[in-house]
This record gives structure tokens, C-alpha cells and sequence, in this order.
């Protein structure tokens, strides 16, 4: 028997047998001590049923990686104490990926908007970088790349070797010896992990300029 969320019209409702035999006290408290086995754990138990809904209400692109976005959520906040209730663990799941959608929605609309300006802008400007453009195009990679420097090993390598080689997964995984599941949560973990560092690069630069 696997367990799923299942979906009624816009919400995640579950099946009847969802989590049945699990004791989610034990499953909270294994992530909390940051047992592997409790994350892998969690990830089967609701990969499914978070899957199909934000599918069904985003779509297929980036589905893996929306998917596993949410777990780390999850994750993270379970580890910060932010879950005070284990029992309510599917419940809270289900909110996580709700407020997923609706900022995914936000950040569409807004992309779209930007773009149909960035169209007009361009359309009667010059398309060569001023020199202060290129200036903090390099600043931005500058940034980056310490960031990427910042974050430990496995992280850097599993980034790397995904977005700047583009190596599919099948190809890391074999390389660094890790299961789909590690996988995923892993990328997910050291994206979380770069895009939270460089906020704060990001926010310490623009604090010394002010």
C-alpha cells in the first residue's frame, strides 16, 4: 500500500488510507535529529500525492524540483521546532504545498509583467550593456561564484555538476553514488542552501552601500 495525497477540486484531501500505520511522532522526531532515513521516509509517504497537485495546478516543468523545494520546507521547518504538533504533520504538509502554488502563481504573474515591460523597454533602446550594467553583471557573478565557494563540498558538486555541466541525473548519481531519492533531496537542499546565502550576501552589499 502506498500512500498519496489525493486531490478534490483545488485542495489536497487525502485517501482513506493515508499514513495508516505510521507513527508520525517517530518520523518527526527522526528528522528533527536529521536521520536520513526519516527524510527518505517523509519523501515516500508524500511524494505522490504532492506531485500530482502541483502538477495538476503548475504543470509538468520543473516539476522534480518544485517538488522537492516543498520537502525542504518541510524539512527545515520541522527541524526549527515550527511543527509543534506531529499528529497534524499531513495537514501541515498540505498547507506548505498551498502557499508553494499560490507564490508560484505570484512570481508567474509578475514574470510576465516584467517581461512585457522588459519587451517594450527594449524595443526602443540600445541592446549593448552600459558600462554600469556590465559592472554589476560582474559584481553578480562575482557573488556567485563566492557562494558557490561557501557552501560545503557535496553541495557545491552536486550544483556544479547539475547546472553548470549539465549532467543528468542518472550521470551523477552513478558518479557520486546516490539513489534518485538522495539525490533529489540533496540538490534541493544545496539549492536552498545557496539561494539562503546569497540573500545574505545580497542584503550585507546593498546594507554598506546605503
Amino acid at each position: 500500500m502506498s500512500p498519496s495525497l489525493g486531490l478534490h477540486k483545488p485542495i489536497l484531501v487525502p485517501q482513506k488510507d493515508e499514513g495508516a500505520g505510521h507513527n508520525w511522532l517517530a518520523l518527526v522526531d527522526s528528522i528533527k535529529m536529521g536521520e536520513r532515513s526519516g527524510m527518505e521516509e517523509l519523501y515516500r509517504v508524500f511524494s505522490r500525492g504532492v506531485r500530482f497537485y502541483l502538477c495538476r495546478q503548475l504543470g509538468p516543468q520543473d516539476l522534480d524540483d518544485k517538488v522537492h523545494d516543498t520537502f525542504v520546507i518541510v524539512v527545515q521547518a520541522i527541524r526549527k521546532g515550527e511543527l509543534r504538533e506531529p499528529e497534524r504533520l499531513m495537514g501541515f504538509v498540505r498547507t506548505v504545498v498551498r502557499r508553494q502554488v499560490a507564490a508560484q502563481i505570484d512570481r508567474s504573474v509578475q514574470s510576465r509583467r516584467e517581461q512585457a515591460e522588459l519587451q517594450t523597454t527594449t524595443s526602443v533602446s540600445d541592446h549593448r550593456n552600459t558600462p554600469e550594467e556590465a559592472a554589476i553583471e560582474r559584481q553578480h557573478e562575482e557573488m556567485a561564484e563566492s557562494v558557490l565557494r561557501s557552501i560545503s563540498g557535496r553541495d557545491r558538486e552536486i550544483l556544479t555538476r547539475f547546472y553548470l555541466l549539465e549532467q543528468c541525473q542518472e550521470e551523477i548519481c552513478e558518479e557520486m553514488k546516490l539513489s534518485g531519492t538522495q539525490f533529489r533531496l540533496l540538490k534541493s537542499r544545496a539549492k536552498a542552501r545557496f539561494g539562503e546565502l546569497g540573500r545574505k550576501k545580497l542584503g550585507r552589499r546593498k546594507y554598506f552601500e546605503s
